[in-house]
């Protein structure tokens, strides 16, 4: 045995998808670590330019990070982007070296997921959808999320509920699981 201290190997994941679908909120409820917020209170500046959502009060304006440690050897890094048009330029950063990314889905307003997906997809970024169940949404089958979205039926659509942890966790561990048949299936 070594008595070389082992290194982790760190695992990006990015967290995206429209305003107020819950990618604070995932993070948050994942992360060991208090993680870093960026929010800023909406006021009636906001009113026109952001599409206001009902009670939210704040609003996601650089990215969210938090931390899992898996165990001594890998620590997966979560950045949740901000979800304005006006701060997606800073994407490319966050998504840079990514194993991959959540897209969070509301099916209220699906169509503020086609940035997103489109984001991904055009870098060749993998990414699962995770469909939000916020109290009220019409529910709706994956299968019927899969065809309004319009994605691969390779690409995985999964229920969660950012606000419990074991759902968030069912959501990383799909896009490892994700990732990892990509790689497998990817030609050398």
């Amino acid at each position: 045995m070594s008595d070389t201290p082992l290194i982790p190997t760190s695992i990006k994941i990015v967290v995206a998808g429209g305003f107020g679908v819950g990618k604070t909120t995932l993070v948050n409820t994942v992360s060991e670590i208090p993680p870093l917020r960026t929010e800023e209170v909406l006021t009636e500046a906001s009113v026109g330019v952001d599409d206001l959502v009902d009670g939210k009060e704040t609003t996601t304006v650089a990215l969210d990070f938090g931390r899992i440690t898996i165990n001594a050897q890998v620590v997966l890094y979560l950045f949740g982007t901000p979800g304005q048009n006006r701060f997606w330029f800073m994407w490319d950063e966050l998504a840079h070296g990514a194993l991959g990314a959540i897209v969070l889905v509301d099916t209220r307003r699906l169509d503020s997921s086609f940035p997103s997906i489109d984001f991904f997809e055009r870098r060749g970024i993998p990414f699962i959808v995770a469909v939000n169940e916020f109290e009220g949404a019409w529910p709706h089958t994956m299968e019927e999320v899969r065809h309004a979205l319009d994605i691969a039926p390779s690409v995985p659509v999964i229920a969660c509920d950012a606000r419990d942890r074991e759902s968030a966790k069912r959501v990383l561990v799909e896009l490892v699981h994700h990732t990892m048949r990509r790689l497998e299936t990817a030609p050398a």
